[in-house]
């Protein structure tokens, strides 16, 4: 895959991360970021200028698949534009229709595409059965203020923390497995499992949590669902990983540092800041948590090639039945 299919393949996936019109301000500041860091990491000058194309509508689906004559390329741009549309949750209208239109502009037919639909599908029913989608009312939930950061890492050790301790270092080990999975929407299962993740870590805490109120949680630390999805993509397509197109191959196991880590950094570092913020009684400001999470995102970085081995292990007992019940709660 050359630079300008690379480039065509992200700006579909950026086309599909507006297509709802549902981002916010920081939302979108996340993930022009990232489109900063991906043109850093791989040398593409004009991958920020893509994101403003993008945002400011002077590009379109028409003109992004001219580069994609490979029928393989043209797959894997549909697979990703899905991938980008459900990680939030059900598709939106909008993003129906935006998969409508990108699916006739890259002459896809049914054969084409109703199987990984299927799939896709398949992981958004299991991940909103996973944890409730809403919780009785009486369940008080505490406006955040501000607190010194030692008040709120001053827990002291406990078996419990011990014990959300590994909980979130094996969250951690298998989001950075599904990053080595040959199929297109493994990486969907990732944000999935960091919901299951902190509804844990809170119901350990006696505080039982709702989908809505963990993705705000998520999101208030500065984790976007949308933008790490992208992320997450960029990260392995610029660095070679995705090999083959439609997501068949990502080259071997020892070559996938470039997401994992990322994937394996972000699910520690939240599941840490989680287990401050549930067992300080969630007082902690957005902008501490922020704060916390992206002191603490160093050293997790640092830790995947500790850890790489049991990675890589794991990837390779993985199939599609085991993430889905892990995903379920099976």
């Amino acid at each position: 895959m050359n630079l300008d299919q690379q480039k065509s393949i992200l700006t579909i996936a950026l086309l599909a991360a507006f297509a709802d019109g549902n981002k916010d301000d920081a939302e979108r500041e996340e993930i022009r970021r990232i489109a900063q860091s991906l043109a850093g990491d791989a040398g593409m000058a004009d991958l920020p200028r893509i994101y403003q194309d993008v945002l400011l509508r002077r590009t379109s689906v028409q003109a992004a698949v001219q580069a994609l004559s490979d029928p393989m390329h043209r797959q894997l741009a549909y697979e990703m534009a899905v991938c980008v549309c459900d990680v939030d949750g059900r598709q939106t209208a909008a993003e129906r229709e935006f998969l409508n239109g990108l699916k006739t502009a890259l002459q896809l037919g049914a054969p084409q595409t109703d199987a990984f639909d299927r799939e896709a599908d398949a992981i958004v029913d299991v991940a909103e059965k996973a944890v409730p989608l809403s919780v009785p009312l009486s369940v008080p939930v505490s406006a955040p203020i501000a607190i010194p950061v030692a008040t709120a890492a001053a827990a002291p050790s406990s078996a419990l923390d011990a014990e959300l301790d590994k909980s979130i270092l094996n969250y951690a080990l298998l989001n950075g497995a599904l990053e080595l999975l040959p199929q297109s929407w493994a990486s969907m299962a990732i944000i999935p499992m960091q919901v299951k993740m902190v509804y844990g870590i809170g119901k350990a805490h006696g505080v039982e949590l709702d989908q809505g109120h963990i993705k705000e949680f998520i999101a208030a630390a500065g984790v976007g669902m949308t933008s790490q999805y992208l992320e997450q993509f960029g990260r392995k397509l610029l660095g070679g990983l995705l090999g083959r197109a439609a997501g068949r191959t990502i080259g071997g196991l020892g070559s996938a540092a470039t997401g994992m880590a990322f994937s394996f950094a972000t699910t520690y570092a939240l599941g840490q800041v989680a287990k401050r913020y549930y067992a300080g009684g969630r007082v902690m400001s957005t902008a501490m948590l922020r704060d916390t999470f992206q002191n603490l995102l160093g050293p997790a970085k640092q830790m995947q090639s500790q850890y790489l081995p049991q990675i890589q292990q794991k990837a390779a007992t993985l199939d599609a039945g085991k993430i889905m019940a892990m995903v379920r709660g099976a």
